[in-house]
């Protein structure tokens, strides 16, 4: 009798021990689950001739302004005021204004960098999107190796730590 109890909770029973999951299944499949069929409709093909229930007028009535091909541009209030042209101006966009790309030390120093630095290496390092573009030397953090860095500008502070490391800026766009 004692066997016949064993046996059925070895079964599957709340007693019984869980089995060792497989450890080859993918757990997160929400990528691989299947759409039901027509879960998502097609577009309506309006205009494509009588047939298609929606062809001479296109869906769009009969006559009037919004039946026409170019009916109103895009703001267009019916004649009323439209509301970007009420709204207040204020500032203005300064056209001449440089963009920098910001370099500060500390990036600098984490990146364990001394020697001769170029704009072409900060690139290849991930420091700067772009080597032809401006870039300012900024003086957040502490330098203690020596550096000859190649930059458009640099700010007082970051020059001073540069200079008291015994390095030196080197800059790309000054007249000499």
């Amino acid at each position: 009798m004692a066997k016949r109890v064993t046996k059925r909770l070895n079964k599957g029973s709340i007693l019984s021990k869980p089995k060792k999951k497989d450890s080859n299944v993918n757990i997160h499949t929400s990528n691989q689950v299947e759409k039901p069929k027509f879960s998502t409709k097609s577009p309506k093909r309006i205009g494509r001739g009588p047939g298609s229930g929606s062809g001479t007028t296109a869906a769009r009535g009969q006559k009037g302004q919004k039946a026409r091909a170019s009916s109103m541009r895009a703001g267009f209030e019916g004649g009323q005021m439209r509301l970007y042209l009420r709204m207040p101006k204020r500032g203005f966009k300064n056209i001449f204004k440089e963009k920098f790309q910001p370099v500060n030390i500390l990036i600098l120093s984490k990146h364990n960098l001394s020697g001769e630095i170029s704009p072409d290496r900060l690139m290849e390092l991930g420091i700067i999107k772009d080597k032809d573009a401006k870039i300012k030397i900024l003086g957040t953090g502490e330098i203690k190796s020596s550096l000859k860095i190649t930059a458009d500008a640099v700010s007082a502070s970051a020059l001073n730590k540069i200079k008291q490391a015994g390095g030196d800026v080197i800059l790309r766009g000054a007249k000499s």
